[in-house]
Order: C-alpha cells, then structure tokens, then sequence
C-alpha cells in the first residue's frame, strides 16, 4: 500500500501583514500558502479577524532583524509592505524616512543574501516615484524624478535591489502601485482620498480638498492589486517591475461626483491651496502586467467606491 504524503505548502512572509493592502495579501493567500505576518508589537488584530486563525503572527520591530530574522529563513516569498511614512509628511522629516525605511530594507536585503531560495517582493509607489511627467499613462521605463521624500526612499530602495540583483543574485519583483483604496484603509490619516472622503461624508463633515480639485490620480481597488502581486510571487519571466494600476485617470472632482452618485447625496467640500509636492498628474500604463502576468484590473472606480461604502456603513453598526 503506497501511503501519499501531502504537498507542504509553501511559505509566504509579510511584512506589514497587519495593515490595508498586507491583510488583503494575508487572507487571499492563506488558503494556498502557509502565511507568516510581521508587523508592529500590539498592531490592531481587526484587519486580520477573517484569517487570523489560518495564519501565523510576529510582532517586533523591524529596525531589528533579530525579530524577524528566523522566519525569513523559513520564507519561500517575501512581500515587502512595511513604510512609516506617508507622501503628505515625508518631506518634513527626510533624515527619519531614509533611517527607518531605506536602512532597514537594506538589513532586509543583507538577511535574503543568505537565503537564495526566498523571492522578495517590493511593494513601491508608482503615485510617486514618476514625479511629474509629460506623457502619460506613464511605462515603466519612464525617467523617474520622485518630488517627495516618500518616493525618493521608495526609489531608492529599488536600486539596492537591481545592485543586489546584479551582485548577488537576488530574486525580486517590484510592484509600482497606483492610488490603492479599498475596505480597511485607514480613514483618518493623510492618505487614500476615497476612502476619507465617504468617511467624512458618512460623519457629516465637510470635504476638504487641496489645490483646485483638477488633479489626475489612476486609482486601483486594493483587491485588484492582491490579485496581481500574487502572480508576481510566481512569475518566472523576465521583467522585474510591474506597474500596478488601472489604466485610468479620474481627476478628484470626478471622484467626488462618482462618490456623490453611489451615496445619492450632495457633500460640502472646500478648497484650499495646491501643496508642492503633488504632482499634477498620474495615471500608470499597466499593459506589461497584462502582457506578462496575464492581470487585469476587474473591479471599476463606481464599484469600488460602492464596496467601500457599504463596509462604512457595516463598520459604523459595530
């Protein structure tokens, strides 16, 4: 009698598995995967309640590799979400975004040096890394001139990897991603416009919108994203940056009409002065992930925006 053992299932490390898009990455893969998180000491279990229990949870810091060091070396894919800055603030202090984002990806890199076997998967800002640029949709093979600090350590960060690549034998992909907004994204910070503003809306609070509201941003829904670094964690070709986006430019008032149509309400909403670091517009040109990866976006801005609207509301009964 033969007795068939079953297939071990391999490993997927996720830095910043506790946050918006590392949850979405944690519960799409724990089916298939055996799936490790690592994030902060005492990080919120509440994006991680549909999978907790399928999963496997590290907290420390990542500033020290000795709290993550032993699970990267059981790790077969490696997905690299963890920033402590946003592109709204990082410029205020650009000493701190390269001492706690660049250094420690740099520990990170060191560590894979001795793990051959592990794909790294970098998880970059195609919002930022372009700066300003004349044609768009932007490939990406567009010159990149980064406005704030936020994607100048995001891009640096993805030449470390071509040098570790090309010295040592790295393995990674790096995906550029667009505007990513979905269920889960933090509603009070800096960053995500959907998502604050039917936040704000929901709470009756008036909109608050910098510069004149014309700017062009290239939104992508945060499970649509999942879906295509997921095909980047086995993709064997030869290309090793992906724009992942939607192809599609929505200026901000066109944003704010869409999500006044899925609420079927009107918003107060205020201007105030253009900030420096915004470039004027972006929008990613995602055919190589379609070419290579065989990825396409499914989920449309309206759709999108009526998923993240219904998650509101649930989450305001709790």
């Amino acid at each position: 009698m033969t007795i068939l053992k079953a297939k071990q299932k391999k490993t997927v490390l996720i830095f910043g598995g506790g946050g918006f898009i590392g949850s979405h990455m944690a519960e799409s893969l724990s089916n298939d995967f055996r799936v490790i998180i690592f994030d902060k000491k005492n990080f919120s279990r509440q994006n991680i309640s549909t999978c907790e229990a399928e999963i496997e949870i590290i907290e420390g810091d990542f500033c020290n590799h000795l709290d993550w060091l032993h699970a990267l070396n059981t790790a077969d894919y490696v997905v690299h979400l963890i920033c402590t800055t946003l592109p709204a603030t990082s410029n205020e202090n650009c000493t701190y975004d390269i001492e706690s984002n660049v250094v420690p990806s740099l520990k990170l890199l060191d560590a894979l040096r001795k793990n051959p076997r592990a794909r790294l998967i970098f998880i970059s800002s195609g919002g930022t890394v372009y700066g300003n640029t004349e044609e768009l949709p932007i490939n990406e093979e567009a010159v990149t001139n980064p406005i704030c600090s936020y994607g100048i350590g995001k891009l640096m960060i993805e030449k470390y990897l071509h040098l570790y690549h090309t010295v040592y034998g790295l393995d990674y992909r790096t995906a550029r991603l667009s505007n990513a907004y979905g269920e889960r994204q933090n509603t009070t910070s800096n960053q995500g416009l959907i998502t604050t503003i039917l936040h704000k809306v929901l709470q009756g609070q008036t909109v608050e919108i910098w510069g004149d509201g014309l700017v062009v941003r290239d939104y992508i829904y945060v499970k649509d994203a999942v879906d295509c670094i997921k095909k980047m964690l086995t993709y064997d070709g030869p290309e090793r940056t992906f724009n992942v986006s939607s192809n599609k430019g929505y200026s901000v008032r066109e944003v704010l009409d869409a999500i006044a149509a899925v609420m079927g309400r009107e918003m107060e909403v205020t201007y105030s002065g253009e900030r420096k670091f915004d470039v004027r517009d972006n929008i990613l040109n995602n055919s190589l992930a379609a070419r290579e990866l065989g990825w396409k976006p499914k989920v449309s801005l309206p759709q999108g925006i009526a998923m993240v609207y219904e998650w509101l509301k649930d989450r305001a009964k709790e």
